[in-house]
């Protein structure tokens, strides 16, 4: 038996953006986990998946051209990747990260299934190699991914990323704590992604400097992050990045209201995270009032809500 999880990740500047090529800042988030256990199944009884949202057992057969299924594409990916026939093996998931919330979780449970699956066939997969099949199934989720979902939580640590460049680490001079808070409301990347696409078709004067603007802040907030003592100027920067994804039109009247009510209960700023429209929101705050942001945002609509810590 292997069992093996996958964090879920928050996006803490750049959304959107980072899909043009501009730098983007995101980190793991523990507190939600995907995770996946291979058990060996009788002879001849092949490769399953349980567990799946509609409750469906799939059946994993060898690699086809025209994937429909985003975990049994992952499966076949590796299969694939690793010259072997499908075993007769068992994947179990389990995942308690909201689907279409922000939180990664299509590229959470693919690093969790393709762990457990290369695992379990004696051929583990390096992170490098992980992380290239994880984004070829990103693309089947979302279109036309940045690769920040699958990069930060294949190598489980804070990240600044621009597409096409090797993913830098940095060093974080303050600890950070955020709330994170759920809406409810799920929302399809591939669907935010088009949207913001065909607006930047149709006037790239405009959001193309829009989205500069977002990529300029987001060096800004890395220096921030670096610095010792920047709290106040990173909530106001968390609050610009918010207002220029509305001016993409990701935004929605509940994610500004609940980053209203973050900050009305003393949170330094807050924005929306991921795709938008929906998913999930963060609020930067001093750890003390912490649980009274919470429970403001609570009261105020959110779902759930969750705190992180970077440092």
């Amino acid at each position: 038996m292997y069992t093996y999880s996958a964090p879920a990740k928050v996006i803490l500047f750049g959304e959107h953006a980072v899909v043009y090529g501009e730098p983007a800042i995101a980190a793991p988030f523990a507190a939600l986990q995907a995770q996946v256990t291979a058990t060996p199944a009788p002879h001849g009884s092949g490769l399953s998946i349980i567990g799946a949202a509609n409750g469906v057992t799939l059946h994993v057969l060898p690699a086809n051209d025209t994937p429909d299924n985003a975990l049994i594409y992952a499966a076949q990916l590796v299969l694939k990747a690793l010259d072997k026939a499908p075993p007769d093996l068992t994947l179990e998931l389990r995942s308690n990260i909201p689907i279409g919330g922000g939180f990664g979780s299509g590229a959470a449970v693919s690093v969790a299934l393709m762990r457990a699956l290369s695992a379990a066939l004696g051929m583990p997969l390096s992170g490098e190699a992980l992380n290239s099949l994880v984004y070829k199934v990103e693309q089947l989720h979302h279109g036309t991914p940045s690769g920040i979902d699958n990069t930060v939580i294949v190598y489980e640590q804070p990240v600044y990323f621009v597409r096409g460049k090797a993913p830098e680490t940095f060093r974080v001079g303050m600890p950070l704590t955020f709330v994170v808070a759920d809406t409810g409301v799920s929302v399809s990347t591939r669907e935010t992604v088009g949207d913001v696409r065909r607006l930047y078709e149709r006037d790239q004067a405009h959001y193309g400097g829009i989205i500069s603007e977002i990529g300029a802040l987001v060096r800004r907030a890395r220096s921030m992050i670096e610095a010792s003592d920047a709290y106040e100027a990173l909530g106001e920067l968390m609050d610009v990045n918010h207002d220029l994804l509305r001016a993409l039109t990701v935004s929605s009247a509940q994610l500004d209201h609940l980053c209203a009510v973050a900050r009305e209960s003393g949170a330094y700023g807050a924005k929306l995270s991921g795709g938008g429209r929906g998913g999930c929101l963060i609020a930067l705050v001093e750890p003390d009032l912490a649980p009274s942001v919470s429970a403001a945002l609570r009261k105020a609509g959110a779902a759930q809500t969750w705190l992180m810590r970077l440092e």
